[in-house]
């Protein structure tokens, strides 16, 4: 008797959509943060006046939310590997891959923390609501960390490239920021640049020992039944 087509078919497909969804979320999250850090808003034109600009930035947060939380359900869909939707909300609870996957259910608690705030901004106010705000900038490293660790495709040349590519704009963006505004606090955006620099510099030097190195899906935490041979997709 041959098995349901559910149990051949769709937990590929959400694994498939799982990384697709995964890579986007982070495609977008990273368009956010650069969009905050060289606040664009400084740049608006005739052409193109704050309204505009500050509804591009926010469409783009919500798109990386959504992206971010089909990621979500299609893993908790996916029976390859034993992922509950609360290993996405409680950092570090899961079994597979814990240290990388609680990465993942980290940066999402942040980014859901900021929606939250957001959308309770008139009764918190602006200051408690701006404070809140910056955890959108801790989340992006997390979420790029996660993405590095639990990803299937991150020894691919595309994966690389994106990785690589969202780093860059990040560091770029956060030069820009750091030297259009050297009359003030110095100190502060100096630090901000060479954390970012550091951050950069930390996981280039750590992806070929890292998941670019032999042995990852083990030495990540992959459980073990995952591991034989006779399992017809990559560990992720």
């Amino acid at each position: 008797m041959s098995p349901p087509l559910a149990a051949t078919v769709g937990p590929s497909t959400y694994w498939y959509l799982t990384r697709a969804t995964g890579t986007m979320a982070l495609i977008l999250l990273t368009l956010s943060v650069v969009l905050g850090v060289i606040d664009v808003e400084r740049y608006t034109t005739p052409r193109t006046p704050r309204f505009v600009i500050d509804r591009t930035h926010r469409t783009v947060s919500l798109l990386a939310v959504a992206f971010l939380v089909v990621h979500i359900v299609t893993a908790a869909l996916d029976s390859f590997a034993s992922i509950a939707l609360i290993d996405a909300v409680v950092p570090f609870a899961g079994t597979y891959r814990p240290c990388w996957l609680g990465l993942g259910a980290a940066s999402f608690d942040l980014v859901l923390a900021v929606v939250i705030t957001s959308l309770a901004r008139r009764r918190l106010g602006y200051r408690a609501w701006r404070v809140t705000h910056w955890l959108a900038y801790a989340s992006w490293p997390i979420a790029l960390l996660h993405g590095l660790g639990t990803g299937s495709d991150i020894k691919t040349t595309w994966m690389i490239a994106i990785s690589a590519a969202c780093l860059a704009a990040v560091l770029l963006a956060v030069c820009v920021r750091v030297t259009s505004g050297l009359r003030g606090q110095v100190g502060l955006r100096a630090a901000v640049l060479g954390l970012v620099v550091c951050f950069a510099g930390g996981t280039a030097l750590w992806l070929p020992s890292g998941p670019l190195g032999a042995g990852w899906a083990r030495r990540s935490g992959t459980p073990t039944s995952l591991l034989r041979p006779a399992v017809s997709r990559n560990p992720r």
